[in-house]
């Protein structure tokens, strides 16, 4: 139980018999400053600089201790400290309101491990790493640029990982959890600093003064219940998204029937098929892309209205894909424009941002009669024209100088953005009466995203097993998101991003096929560039491993269903790490293996041309999905050729013989 507990100059705060922090006249729990940022934003990177101008040491005055409540008065303000039920304590800040950044220590072990923060792709455990907290593109956009020219030119180092410095990623989220079974949570939406370097302290930034949370637990499952009775849960999941893989798309509806006629006739088992290009694209330096404008595309999908009824009579949906750009060549743009709809610069003209090699404006979530106009174009233009789902892309790109209808400062606005485009997407799902029956994913988030976004995707990665762009990056980016409470991830079937060179292979294909069969949905995505990509359909071979992994992730339906539906009563998310349920320095540690729900264990293959894994196994009984052959606690290197992903089974798990059938599909 958290109380707090007098002492003879101080007041302690106790969780049962731990001594968690001493409170004492003239201590300085917390400090507060003023500082300016400067932002530079080039295709959704920022560079950031910041100019301080004041630093206010404040100490503890006096302290106030009533039954569940400590109040401290400091030299310029209050700080209130609430326990709220038996494991929460909320701090409240008022009277700091001439100062705009916060510096927090909280006390840390040597020995701590450290989680979250967001979705982080390189890393999972933490310790020793500064992080910074604000919603950008998936890392910096220098490194990326580095990196594909070294590959472009055939210089490969794959297991080298970017300057952690420079870290960016899709999704920020001012949360972490902590190894000695606590989180911290900040309702800041403006930037955030995690420095996870000091080996007695955290040090913790905010550039607002706003409260935070900290909630403790026995175990990892009890805190991501309490984390997420705070933060929010997403729903269950539509029945039909676990009866096979949804399959990639484009370039028209003759190619639409063509892939979905060869994937039934292999037994992929499609459930549904992905045009992401439903409302038309374009053709760029970097690849295919698509025209961003929220019209049925009836030129390159003819038919397509037909098409969507029949395939749903078969059980295949239909899902396309959308953002809050608008493509300043068409229709729907000009209508923008003209009702004042779109953000503006500081001159009062459509702020348009450069996407890859294109422009684009943005529409103004922050203008009522905008955002009502965009959820009534996905209300009558995708729902009622029946798709079942969409990519809901984007939501990083908000700059800082511009001019928002509301009047809000955008510097406090900008990580809040994707969850807003997400409430919007929710909102016309909820009030086309659809929750429950349709899908969208989202690849942005910030802390309002756990409670409106359906499902998460892990972005744009490379079409290669580079440890911190390709393959293994989903591993720790999935982990990390369900530490910061959204429990429902994935990723594209065989990554996204293409250049020259770095094109995806057959083997990277079936890598992350067999990957994400052990995933709550299986999706694939032809790519920047499809004609580079080897596709689902690349070859016999191929299509024999989709077919049999399909099978499988549709076995997995009722596993995968109580997983998801945990995951919306308890908010313990289906991925989840090892160490959630053992106490071993290893499972604290490891990156690239996962447990799907309580009684699977998955180590993917990742690197190329390897024909075997070796795999840590936390202290239970397990027994190798392929051979059947039993392990216990240790290492183990285990055969892995393509078509065998190293799974391990809970010996003692209730489903162990459904399990174990799933070797003979």
């Amino acid at each position: 139980m958290l109380r707090f507990e007098q002492g003879q100059d101080s007041v302690n705060l106790m969780y049962f018999d731990r001594q968690l922090y001493t409170f004492k006249v003239g201590d300085n729990p917390v400090d507060f400053g003023k500082a300016a940022n400067s932002y530079k934003m080039s295709h959704g990177s920022f560079r950031i600089k910041e100019k301080p101008s004041e630093f206010a040491g404040q100490t503890i005055q006096d302290m106030k201790l009533e039954e569940k409540m400590l109040t401290l008065q400091m030299t310029n303000g209050v700080i209130e400290l609430r326990c709220i039920g038996r494991k929460r304590l909320s701090v409240h800040f008022t009277g700091f309101g001439a100062y705009n950044r916060m510096y927090l220590k909280l006390p840390a072990l040597k020995d701590e491990h450290v989680y979250g923060t967001g979705e982080i792709f390189s890393e999972f455990d933490l310790r020793g790493k500064k992080v910074n907290c604000w919603v950008a593109e998936h890392i910096n956009a220098l490194q990326v640029s580095k990196k594909l020219v070294r590959q472009t030119f055939g210089i490969k180092n794959t297991e080298k990982k970017q300057k952690f410095s420079n870290y960016e990623t899709y999704y920020a989220q001012p949360t972490f959890l902590s190894s000695r079974k606590y989180y911290f949570h900040s309702l800041s939406t403006a930037r955030c600093e995690f420095d996870f370097s000091h080996s007695d302290y955290h040090l913790i930034k905010t550039d607002s003064i706003e409260d935070f949370t900290i909630g403790f637990g026995e175990s990892f499952e009890q805190l991501l219940t309490d984390l997420t009775d705070l933060l929010g849960r997403q729903p269950e999941l539509p029945d039909w998204v676990y009866d096979g893989q949804i399959i990639a798309s484009q370039g028209g509806t003759e190619e639409m029937l063509k892939h979905l006629k060869t994937a039934e006739e292999y037994g992929l088992c499609p459930n549904g098929v992905w045009i992401q290009d439903w409302e038309g694209r374009r053709v760029t330096a970097v690849g295919k892309q698509l025209f961003w404008n929220w019209e049925w595309d009836k030129e390159l999908y003819p038919d397509l209205d037909r098409h969507i009824k029949e395939l749903n009579e078969k059980g295949i949906k239909v899902l396309g894909y959308c953002n809050p750009f608008l493509a300043v060549e068409k229709p729907l743009y000009q209508y923008a424009a003209e009702h004042g709809y779109c953000v503006k610069d500081k001159e009062g003209k459509d702020y348009l941002v450069t996407i890859t090699t294109f422009p684009a404006a943005m529409i103004d979530l922050s203008n009522k009669e905008a955002y009502d106009w965009m959820k009534g174009i996905i209300k009558k233009n995708m729902i009622d024209f029946g798709l079942s789902g969409w990519m809901a892309d984007f939501g990083e790109y908000l700059p800082t100088d511009c001019v928002l209808a509301s009047g809000e400062d955008p510097e406090l606005v900008h990580n809040t953005w994707p969850a807003r485009w997400a409430r919007l997407n929710r909102e016309a799902v909820e009030e086309a009466g659809k929750l429950g029956e349709i899908l969208f994913y989202t690849r942005a988030g910030h802390t309002g995203t756990l409670k409106q976004s359906v499902m998460m995707w892990n972005g744009d990665n490379h079409v290669d097993f580079s440890i911190d762009f390709g393959l293994p990056s989903v591993i720790p980016a999935m982990l990390s998101l369900t530490c910061c409470g959204f429990g429902l991830s994935h990723s594209d079937i065989g990554g996204y991003t293409t250049f020259f060179s770095l094109k995806r292979s057959e083997e990277l294909y079936m890598r992350w096929c067999e990957m994400n069969a052990f995933t709550p949905l299986m999706r694939g995505h032809e790519g920047l560039n499809p004609d580079l990509n080897a596709q689902f359909d690349a070859s016999e071979e191929v299509l024999r491993h989709g077919a049999k992994f399909g099978k499988i992730h549709k076995a997995l339906k009722p596993y995968l269903k109580d997983a998801v539906k945990y995951n919306a009563e308890k908010g313990v998310g289906v991925v989840r790490p090892l160490f959630f349920y053992y106490d071993e320095q290893p499972a604290y540690t490891e990156a690239y293996e996962f447990l799907l729900g309580r009684d699977i264990l998955v180590a993917p293959v990742i690197k190329s041309g390897a024909e075997k894994r070796e795999v840590y196994l936390p202290n239970d009984e397990w027994v190798h999905l392929w051979s059947g052959k039993e392990y216990s606690r240790g290492k183990a290197i285990v055969p892995a050729p393509v078509g065998e992903i190293p799974v391990f089974i809970r010996k003692s798990s209730p489903f162990k013989d459904e399990f174990i059938n799933l070797k003979n599909i």
